[in-house]
């Protein structure tokens, strides 16, 4: 399934695509929460009643007429990890980490599909990063990652918008990736059944059309049962937390010289058995 947060007629809610549709949740099963981070935290037994919605026609609206909003609007915990892929460790110069390399996102920063990505009035080191992002399901600690697609609710896709000189003044990397609108995620959740094996996915960024980044997640360093085990070692993880995988080979700053993102770029990023995010960048409005 593909779960959706919309707005449609001035109201945000949730919904499934069928089709060339949206299911209203609301209409369709309104005895289901109304936010995605409630549906996924009511379990294996809300998701049977999502999956019977879908033969509600109904409760179906044409995708076209809505807007689609991040999945989750903001994620209990917005999680990712650097030098992850083998050929961007290359191309940065620096060396394979020994253990994960994780940073935070401020939840702030979550923007959805077709929604813009401000360029800072404080730099022009913009950058982009086309991720495979997971989605936890339920509350979990102490994970072995023979269990963790237990614990996994879906897939999405992820950009990990840096600003890279503001990342490279402090070693937590949170400032220079949390600037507003920075974290584009979506289009939709595409739940664990339907993907199948995470590490087997295409993955392709583009910008204006020119494509800047192509790789396989199968050539994760650490992969995404690695990574839940090491999180939820140190922490409980909640529903609707975000995890993005890392970054292959080709951004910006690696191009010599830098091929920064500047106003009216359009970044597109694709990933097998998901679809594409899209997001265009325009200056910090005032």
């Amino acid at each position: 399934m593909k779960l959706v947060t919309f707005t449609y007629q001035g109201r945000t809610g949730i919904g499934v695509v069928a089709d060339d549709a949206v299911v209203d949740l609301a209409a369709a099963a309104p005895e289901l929460p109304r936010e995605m981070t409630a549906l996924l935290a009511a379990g294996a037994g809300a998701m049977d009643r999502v999956r019977k919605a879908l033969g509600q026609a109904g409760a179906r609206i044409p995708l076209v007429e809505v807007k689609l909003e991040a999945p989750i609007l903001r994620p209990p915990e917005f999680l990712a990890i650097g030098l992850n892929y083998a050929d961007h460790i290359a191309e940065t110069g620096m060396t394979k980490p020994a253990f994960p390399m994780f940073f935070n996102k401020q939840s702030s920063c979550v923007t959805g599909p077709d929604s813009p990505i401000h360029l800072p009035r404080v730099s022009s080191a913009l950058d982009y990063e086309g991720e495979l992002g997971f989605v936890i399901g339920r509350k979990c600690r102490h994970v072995p990652r023979d269990r963790a697609r237990e614990v996994i609710a879906g897939y999405l896709i992820v950009n990990d918008v840096s600003v890279r000189d503001w990342q490279r003044r402090a070693p937590t990397m949170t400032l220079g990736k949390s600037f507003d609108t920075h974290g584009p995620t979506g289009p939709w959740i595409v739940t664990a059944d339907e993907i199948g094996d995470p590490h087997a996915l295409e993955l392709k960024t583009f910008v204006n059309g020119e494509m800047r980044q192509h790789s396989n997640t199968r050539n994760l360093v650490f992969n995404c049962y690695e990574q839940i085990e090491t999180l939820s070692t140190v922490f409980t993880l909640l529903p609707g937390t975000i995890v993005s995988t890392g970054t292959p080979g080709g951004v910006a700053a690696a191009m010599k010289p830098p091929k920064w993102l500047v106003a009216g770029d359009t970044v597109r990023i694709e990933i097998e058995k998901i679809g594409r995010l899209e997001n265009r960048v325009i200056q910090e409005p005032a």
